[in-house]
């Protein structure tokens, strides 16, 4: 396998063969389309797929370029054409959760959901919604991987092995396409194979859940018992591997697929839509009615998972290398962005390009196309740094809240603050700016150095951003995941889709919810916590009744998902799947902060002066005046989102927005394909 590695996958954008085989295919497109990519005739010969499947490095490439059409999160690029998700113009799923708001104007997240006007309609690109059903990639996927499983046993230079290995590869990208699709609308039709060329009309009924989930599943499970692929990729493999899909990738999407099947959506006694729409059949969205069944087969998938793991190993927590602040920093960093993490079961990579511009996702980091800016909402989910859960209304009350982020001393003749401490859980400062942490990350270890954050009104850093709630501080807080500071510049630019911590929250979560043992479920929830110092879940909350109370401790998994995979398409897919309307409908906050200045009787006054680039430089040689030291004192002062208020806030959470519309056009051209409820 290691051949196809170094050949071919590490150049995957640069394929001069599959560009032109795909160009091709595309030109065959006839009118009635899955989203305009699946249902393709067959090229009008043989020649093209005689050359690529009569030769073994033309068939890697091929499967290499299949690898390039995978989800990936993070929008990095300017583009009308598929994969949109990687489009800044889109808007992320993230910003409709209540982790992030997007403050980007034209964004298609604040033109057509903030504002509630998006339709059925698409634009002439096919683009309407947040996954386009037919301009995201996703039948364009389909089509591969079933041109590669049709054609690959008749490859006369390859193993039979290796033939074996491809083709698991292949049904694991088939049915994670499918999975992502399925989150966003429910049932979807179920392709099976490629069209001959001759069939003048078809006939693709919308599958059912039922129906679609077990599509899915059935490909993971031929997958995990044809045992053809490895487990996973060594530390050491991991520069040439890294990427491809494995044993335990098929495992661990099982447990994803199968968690969105169980969960309330789908699995309840009623529609997510009862009282208020109705579907001809209401199967494609809906199971018909609830099972505790499925949550005991998403349990036994994550036993299944767990089980392997302490057979075959290779997969680990990240120790962190010492008990520091910085030590928990960088294991939790460690965690998701090495390429050689032991926690990384599946990630993602849209290039290998360390020194270029093309990774608009890292060089975009101040535009405010990239201003998905945290809430003060999910600021108050990290608890303290000993892992104490965090409250604004009794730190205020303690007087406290100069400590929320940084605590230190102002010593004679130091300009900085002195013996600096992190207050808080180590995760909120590698996943958002906040006021007074240093800027500098080191890439190599924890610590951090340089100019501390200014982020009050009219700070060095944030100035007028968190006054007018506008630009990439319009909260008072940025995001830093999968940047780092600027630490992530020129190194590998991966997202990670599964991870080994979200394995153990969804075995908590399956445990709680499957009926399982609460105690063993609080087990999976601090081995993650531990991974960045946080004492135990019962220790650190007294008063919720953690080891008897299902529904208290799954509030607590669900914030604990929330803090720990952040940007990972994980947040806003928890509210949906569990139908959280009440989120979705409550205005979200950001936080103001004013730097106070002492006065001659005492008193304290609000000031909006940088000090960075003013009063540090202005007063270097006068450590005897209190504007020669970093400031320390602050007001805060909490407010509603204004810019971009979605209208869920005002006018409560329309049902229909649980799945997303599929184009009208697609609906239209009669193949089989039903409209989700309320578009």
């Amino acid at each position: 396998m290691k051949h196809f590695i170094s050949s071919c996958f590490r150049a995957v954008l640069a394929l001069s063969l599959f560009c032109i085989v795909s160009g091709f295919f595309s030109s065959c497109t006839e009118e009635i389309a899955v989203g305009n990519s699946f249902l393709e005739k067959a090229p009008g010969g043989t020649v093209t797929q005689d050359t690529i499947f009569g030769s073994a490095e033309y068939t890697r490439q091929f499967l290499a370029g299949i690898y390039s059409t995978q989800f990936y999160a993070l929008p990095c690029r300017s583009s009308n054409g598929e994969p949109q998700s990687l489009n800044y113009w889109k808007g992320m799923p993230e910003s409709l959760g209540d982790c992030h708001h997007l403050f980007y104007s034209a964004s298609m997240v604040a033109t057509n959901y903030y504002t509630g006007s998006l339709t059925s309609e698409v634009n002439t690109y096919g683009n309407n919604n947040i996954y386009p059903f037919g301009n995201e990639g996703t039948w364009t996927t389909v089509r591969r991987c079933y041109t590669m499983l049709e054609n690959i046993d008749r490859v006369p230079d390859m193993p039979s092995e290796e033939k074996e290995r491809i083709k698991d590869q292949v049904r694991c990208l088939l049915a994670n396409a499918y999975f992502v699709c399925f989150r966003h609308y429910g049932g979807l039709p179920i392709i099976t194979g490629t069209f001959s060329g001759s069939d003048t009309s078809y006939d693709l009924p919308r599958g059912t859940i039922d129906e679609t989930v077990e599509f899915i599943v059935g490909l993971l499970d031929e997958v995990i018992q044809g045992n053809h692929l490895p487990w996973g990729y060594t530390a050491s493999e991991a520069a040439s591997e890294a990427g491809h899909w494995t044993l335990a990738g098929a495992m661990a999407l099982k447990v994803k697929v199968l968690q969105f099947a169980a969960s309330p959506l789908f699995n309840s006694d009623q529609p997510y839509y009862y009282g208020q729409y109705s579907l001809p059949n209401d199967l494609v969205a809906w199971y018909g009615g609830y099972s505790a069944d499925r949550w005991t087969r998403y349990l036994n998938a994550c036993r299944d998972f767990f089980q392997q793991l302490q057979q075959k190993g290779i997969y680990s927590l990240v120790v962190p290398a010492g008990d520091t602040q910085e030590d928990y920093r960088f294991a939790f960093r460690q965690a998701y962005l090495l390429e050689n993490s032991p926690e990384a079961i599946h990630t993602v990579r849209v290039s290998n390009d360390t020194g270029g511009n093309n990774y608009q996702w890292f060089n975009l980091r101040t535009n405010e196309r990239m201003s998905y800016c945290p809430t003060f909402e999910f600021m108050t989910m990290f608890p303290w740094a000993d892992g104490r859960p965090f409250d604004w209304n009794q730190t205020a009350a303690r007087g406290e809240l100069d400590f929320i982020f940084v605590k230190g001393d102002s010593i004679e003749g130091q300009q900085m603050l002195q013996n600096r401490q992190y207050t808080r859980d180590p995760r909120l400062y590698e996943t958002m700016t906040v006021n007074g942490a240093l800027q500098t990350i080191n890439w190599g270890d924890g610590y951090t150095s340089g100019e501390n954050y200014e982020l009050w009104v009219g700070g060095y850093t944030a100035a007028e951003s968190p006054k007018t709630n506008t630009g990439i501080y319009a909260t008072g807080f940025r995001h830093l995941k999968y940047i780092a500071g600027e630490a992530y510049n020129k190194q590998h630019p991966q997202w990670c889709w599964i991870t080994l911590s979200e394995m153990y929250l969804s075995m908590a979560e399956a445990l709680v919810q499957a009926g399982g043992s609460l105690t063993e479920a609080i087990s999976y929830v601090d081995a993650v916590r531990a991974r960045v110092g946080l004492r135990g879940l019962v220790e650190c909350n007294p008063d919720k009744a953690l080891t008897s109370s299902r529904d208290a401790l799954l509030q607590e998994i669900l914030r604990e998902r929330a803090c720990e995979l952040d940007l990972q398409d994980s947040r806003y897919f928890d509210l949906i799947r569990y139908r959280r309307s009440d989120i979705f409908s409550s205005t979200l906050h950001g936080l103001r902060i004013y730097r106070l200045i002492p006065q001659s009787d005492g008193s304290w006054t609000r000031s909006e002066r940088a000090w960075t680039g003013s009063d540090k430089a202005r007063y270097a040689s006068r450590p005897q005046d209190y504007r020669y030291y970093e400031p320390s004192h602050f007001d805060y002062e909490i407010f509603p989102i204004t810019t971009g208020a979605r209208i869920w806030w005002s006018q409560g959470f329309d049902s229909k927005w649980y799945l997303q519309p599929f184009p009208v056009t697609e609906v239209n051209k009669g193949y089989g394909l039903t409209q989700n409820a309320g578009w």
